[in-house]
């Protein structure tokens, strides 16, 4: 049986793809210059609204250039919350938050921002369709199937039950004041009305629509840059916007282009073609520092990069071949084969910037590298060694075909038979039809809470049980608690099961290392990455 250690996986990335140099053209230096962007994908599913974009690559291209919130996101620092599209906030009680909106802020139609486009950017007719504010119910797509061309995607009302579970609507208390009223208390208002999907729409411009596609693909908002030209699959175009109500924006136009190969895109940025290339793999790296006028900016982001179970496959059924997973990965093996050592394993699903609420759970840790256990595990679950499917996209995430074929040597090793099925989309990974497995995924932080990940996406209302792949009760009440309880120290009790659940006893994933992002650049551009996916190309963020 093939033995793999750090010193195989780092020889199974010989076969990784290489680059060819070519000559590079001169960047453009007008008064307010474009750029372009390669990136390995736009959106998932074709569209521009944040509600159904939820992904790494829609983080991308909408922020903080395109969507705005009314508390945002600190891109470039902390990661936490700032002034938005508000200037103020107070909480009234533990269910009921109140915001002051910034005044004269325009959208891109011209409308001025008023509180009316705030109590509709939360509506059920934007967001959350027929669903009534419940927690601990899973809601699944097949019952919230559009009848018309102007109803929501299937998956939108569950998708906004994840981030606002018990919130029973906004209420204008004028024309510049907004109140959220939630069902329940909920200690995370605040960092909810930061996270991706709480932006702000226009109301006019949704009306206006002929089609939520019409609509989707050019949604109406407040941020620097507006949508110019959308090719799906193709070409995003955004122009800027100069009534923003921060300051006229740098540049004139960014066009990112969809660049599925590392080697086109790192050959278009070497050739000029691309100003900006991201999703590099560190191998890449010293091809582009190597090059004049290239640089490449990384840094680790707020996002572990996980492989997730379907508990429907009759063998993943068994919570112990599920652990067997866990104990034969040797997580730092491919950390030094495929990241150069330039990321790190976390503390099980979570985030440095927990203990800034001190929500951390000390001492915890992904599950030891283990062959020997992994062999006992599946022993005693009687497993035969049938064949375990599993989904995979060609490196929708930086390094994924190379770490899932090391992943399946390791899992080898112990005896697990995993069969990669390669698949051309997110639709064709989460088709029911046909025997599920192991599929790869991500999991972020957008809030310095661990509601998000661990509730966000694993709760009742998460991908993985909208999906699904996995359910468990406890869990599932232990989620209820997070989003209801304004007991720390109970909810950082909820916080250590729910790991342990989730981790060890049941798993519903494994964590593999926490993520990193490579964007190669010119140099001369004078622009710094943030510790995100996000790519902000505000003035504050332009040197040129």
């Amino acid at each position: 049986m093939l033995s793999i250690n750090r010193r195989h996986a780092l020889g199974l990335m010989g076969a990784a793809a290489g680059t060819f140099v070519l000559p590079r053209m001169s960047f453009s230096q007008g008064a307010r210059p474009s750029v372009t962007i390669a990136v390995q994908k736009i959106t998932n599913n074709n569209t521009l609204d944040v509600w159904y974009e939820q992904s790494n690559v829609g983080e991308r291209v909408f922020f903080p250039n395109l969507w705005e919130g009314l508390i945002v996101r600190d891109w470039m620092g902390n990661q936490g919350p700032v002034a938005g599209l508000a200037t103020e906030w107070t909480r009234i009680d533990d269910k009921t938050l109140e915001l002051k909106l910034r005044q004269g802020v325009k959208f891109h139609n011209g409308d001025e921002l008023t509180a009316e486009d705030v109590v509709f950017s939360f509506s059920q007719e934007r967001v959350f369709g027929n669903t009534e504010p419940a927690g601990g119910k899973t809601i699944f797509a097949d019952d919230h199937k559009p009848a018309t061309v102007k109803e929501l995607p299937a998956n939108v009302p569950g998708v906004g039950r994840r981030v606002w579970p018990a919130l029973a609507g906004v209420e204008a208390v004028d024309k510049y004041t907004v109140r959220f009223h939630n069902t329940t208390p909920d200690v995370t208002l605040e960092g909810r009305l930061y996270s991706f999907g709480s932006q702000i729409a226009n109301r006019r411009a949704w009306d206006e629509a002929a089609s939520y596609n019409d609509w989707a693909r050019k949604p109406i908002t407040t941020g620097p840059y507006m949508v110019g030209d959308y090719r799906p699959d193709i070409s995003l175009t955004l122009v800027a916007f100069d009534e923003y109500w921060g300051g006229r924006p740098p540049l004139q136009e960014i066009r990112f282009v969809e660049v599925p190969e590392v080697a086109s895109r790192v050959n278009g940025l070497l050739s000029g073609e691309y100003d900006f290339a991201c999703d590099l793999p560190p191998d890449q790296i010293a091809t582009i520092a190597a090059a004049p006028g290239l640089e490449v900016q990384n840094s680790t982001i707020w996002n572990h990069r996980i492989s997730t179970f379907n508990t429907e496959n009759p063998i993943l059924a068994n919570p112990l071949v599920r652990r067997a997973f866990t104990h034969s990965v040797d997580r730092q093996a491919i950390v030094d084969a495929l990241w150069g050592g330039q990321t790190v394993i976390p503390a099980g699903l979570q985030f440095e910037s927990f203990k800034t609420s001190d929500m951390f759970i000390d001492g915890w840790a992904t599950p030891e590298y283990n062959p020997d256990l992994a062999k006992q595990l599946l022993a005693e679950a009687g497993y035969k060694g049938d064949p375990i499917p599993y989904r995979l996209l060609n490196n929708y995430y930086t390094n994924q075909t190379p770490t899932a074929q090391i992943l399946v040597e390791m899992w080898k090793q112990v005896g697990l038979n995993v069969e990669i099925e390669m698949k051309e989309n997110w639709a064709q990974i989460h088709d029911p039809q046909g025997v599920r497995g192991v599929r790869d995924w991500s999991a972020s932080n957008t809030i310095n809470d661990p509601i998000t990940p661990l509730v966000v996406q694993f709760g009742p209302n998460g991908e993985v049980q909208q999906k699904k792949d996995w359910t468990n009760a406890e869990f599932n009440e232990l989620s209820v608690v997070m989003e209801t309880s304004t007991d720390k120290a109970l909810r950082k009790k909820a916080v250590a099961r729910m790991l342990e659940i989730a981790e060890r006893e049941d798993p519903a994933y494994q964590v593999l290392h926490q993520n990193a992002v490579f964007t190669g650049m010119k140099s001369s551009l004078k622009w710094k990455a943030a510790p995100a996916f996000a790519m902000d190309f505000r003035s504050t963020n332009w040197f040129i």
